[in-house]
């Protein structure tokens, strides 16, 4: 930033201060007919009666995400934006390396007609597709449910077993190890190969790496946020062509290089978006 630019931030910083002032004034002013407005009442992280949501260090909750009452989230997990986890009648219990993806909903049930208590348990390495329903339902290590998939009370996904998309499974269903199963209801479909079963732990790698690369965006503060802004609409070339008649080479300043990305030969070009 310049002399010019320096000076120019400066007013703006002064004018807004400025304007804060006469903000906090005014409403000394009005005494007790002053409103306060509220940006957003939403709460990442909320206690409901007693309980409080324990959250290990290094897993990542999306700022969207509602993460409410009796739930324990282990380490490197990850829940995704517009996700809800709502223990209030009972707890819900994520293990470590999971991922309940965006817009999924995770409840529990105080317990069934034959009064068996019913909390949400979800395993180690597992992957909950995006928009996804689970109630009082038990999900095992290296599981894996399907996008839009919903799981009703009782139900017990075995460990390397798969909830196809979309389907519904029944109440007090148990899916064995190695199946798939798939439909409205949900029945046996197949058994899943070698190469499915991987995938399943694969997913949860993947999924733990990326949620490193969000967590590390959303904690940006909004000063480096606009500098990053600056710096893409300054480096962004325009045409392949363009820069090649030019005679013109751009590269990735190291603030904008996400982490774990292989750059070839150590360089990146900028991309167009």
């Amino acid at each position: 930033m310049g002399t010019l630019g320096r000076a120019i931030y400066s007013v703006g910083f002064w004018i807004r201060e400025t304007g804060q002032a006469i903000d906090r004034l005014g409403s000394r002013l009005q005494g007790n007919y002053y409103f306060q407005e509220q940006l957003s009442r939403h709460r990442t992280l909320m206690n409901v009666f007693d309980k409080a949501p324990v959250v290990d260090r290094d897993a990542f909750i999306a700022p969207s995400a509602s993460v409410i009452g009796d739930v324990h989230i282990g380490r490197g997990s990850s829940i995704w934006y517009g996700c809800v986890m709502r223990g209030d009648v009972n707890n819900i219990s994520v293990g470590s390396g999971t991922n309940i993806q965006d817009n999924s909903l995770v409840h529990v049930a105080k317990s069934n007609l034959s009064g068996k208590v019913l909390p949400t348990i979800i395993g180690d390495n597992v992957t909950v597709g995006h928009s996804s329903v689970l109630h009082g339902c038990t999900v095992e290590d290296e599981a894996f449910v399907g996008m839009g998939a919903t799981l009703l009370d009782g139900v017990v996904v075995e460990k390397h077993a798969m909830v196809a998309a979309g389907a519904l499974v029944k109440q007090n269903s148990r899916i064995p190890s190695g199946e798939v199963w798939a439909g409205n209801p949900a029945k046996f479909l197949r058994k899943l190969t070698a190469e499915e079963i991987s995938f399943i732990t694969q997913s949860a790698i993947n999924y733990s790496n990326l949620a490193q690369v969000h967590a590390a965006e959303n904690a940006k503060a909004y000063d480096e946020i606009e500098f990053e802004k600056a710096l893409r609409k300054k480096f962004a070339r325009k045409d392949e062509e363009y820069d090649s008649m030019l005679g013109v080479v751009r590269e990735i300043p190291p603030e904008l290089i996400l982490p774990g990305n292989v750059l070839p030969d150590k360089q990146a070009k900028v991309s167009t978006q």
